[in-house]
């Protein structure tokens, strides 16, 4: 018997970005759609087609956020990531250093299975309220350079409008003013809400976590909550998600790594495992500077990224998707609600799609199946569909975007 070989589909759906409705996530208006094409194989061998838990069937998702919006985050984690000229020293408006090393990055990828490298994203949790244009050596991120980001595939949460905690916050106004913020400035609409750390009333978290999921958010990151480590084999309960967050930060020590490795090697135990998991870390600030000594020293950032991406981006086994929270839900939300129905009659295979209603303001609207055979195949499809495959090649992936 020949060994069967894994096949990824991978179908993209585009969506608009449409805002809140009094609160409440606006549903497209149109019906649900049934999508479907047809594979062609080399032999009437059965083949076998599943959801893939994880887009391009990785074993493991991995998000990472910037909280606060600090300029750091352009100067030196983007670049870093998405590849361009890392910022030499920059002393900001505190006396900080936010700068990094000064040197030319080509970016950091795992790859989609198809011979394109996709760069590592992470995700900015923003307070619209901080971000401006002046000084110069300002701390916080201007609108074009978030706007930049945003563009390249990172995604913006909502982190309250004055990352206000104190006695007196108005929770509401924090979370719609920084809905407001973004839309205005930005022109899309948040959908998933951090809670801000700092000092505050008794469980103040928790008003925070009501008024988020009471207008719309579909989660919340805070202090308590599930994860933050989930498996996906099966269905995930995102109804209203709150999760738990974690930190990666940079300890007195500058000489090592050592305690980057501790945390290097809590991930190393978690993907051990043999079922595919999703997972999410958070920082502050990536300059030179420990900021606030909540964040991640720049050579700590790097070495921490190029460690991952050594190990398991497209330079090593090519298991990770290090993707924003967004990104990750989005998919995990949509894989849980399709229906997929094949039939094989000899050598020709009809599959067909039925997709829910997808919230307006979802970004991402991505799914993977996983096929089974061990032959070479053509895609056979409508107009309608735009299909690319290595189906005469190593005969493994298959990707679909939608009009």
């Amino acid at each position: 018997m020949s060994k069967r070989i894994l096949i990824i589909i991978v179908i993209v759906i585009f969506g608009s970005f449409n805002s809140f409705s009094k609160g409440i996530i606006e549903k497209d208006s149109s019906k649900p759609k049934t999508i479907s094409f047809k594979i062609k194989l080399k032999s009437t061998d059965k083949i076998k087609i599943a959801v893939s838990p994880l887009k391009y069937n990785k074993h493991f998702a991995y998000s990472f956020t910037l909280d606060d919006g600090y300029r750091s985050a352009y100067l030196t984690a983007f670049p870093l990531l998405n590849g361009g000229k890392v910022s030499n020293s920059s002393i900001n408006e505190w006396k900080i250093d936010q700068g990094g090393d000064g040197t030319t990055s080509e970016g950091l990828f795992y790859s989609d299975g198809m011979g394109n490298k996709i760069p590592f994203k992470l995700a900015l949790a923003i307070n619209g309220g901080s971000i401006r244009y002046l000084p110069e050596n300002r701390g916080h991120l201007s609108w074009s350079e978030i706007k930049e980001m945003y563009n390249a595939g990172w995604d913006i949460l909502n982190h309250g409008f004055h990352h206000a905690t104190k006695h007196g916050t108005n929770y509401l106004t924090e979370v719609t003013e920084n809905t407001t913020s973004i839309k205005q400035n930005l022109d899309f609409t948040m959908s998933h809400f951090v809670v801000p750390g700092g000092e505050g009333d008794p469980d103040y978290h928790l008003e925070y976590e009501k008024e988020a999921l009471a207008n719309g958010f579909l989660s919340v990151a805070s202090y308590k909550g599930t994860g933050p480590v989930y498996k996906v084999n099966s269905k995930v309960d995102l109804d209203k998600m709150i999760s738990a967050r974690t930190f990666v930060l940079s300890s007195k020590d500058t000489t090592s790594f050592k305690t980057m490795n501790r945390y290097l090697k809590n991930i190393d135990s978690i993907v051990k495992h043999p079922e595919p998991v999703w997972f999410n870390d958070f920082t502050h600030g990536t300059g030179n500077g420990n900021l606030w000594n909540l964040s991640m020293r720049f050579p700590d950032f790097k070495y921490y990224m190029i460690t991952l991406a050594d190990k398991y981006g497209a330079k090593g086994n090519d298991s990770i998707w290090m993707a924003p929270w967004q990104e990750v839900y989005e998919y995990i939300w949509l894989r849980d609600r399709i229906k997929v129905d094949y039939k094989q009659k000899n050598k020709e295979i009809e599959v067909t799609i039925e997709l829910p209603e997808i919230p307006q303001n979802f970004r991402y609207q991505d799914v993977s199946l996983n096929i089974e055979t061990s032959f070479k195949f053509e895609i056979e499809s409508s107009k309608d569909l735009k299909i690319k495959d290595d189906g005469k090649t190593t005969h493994k992936q298959i990707f679909i975007q939608l009009k």
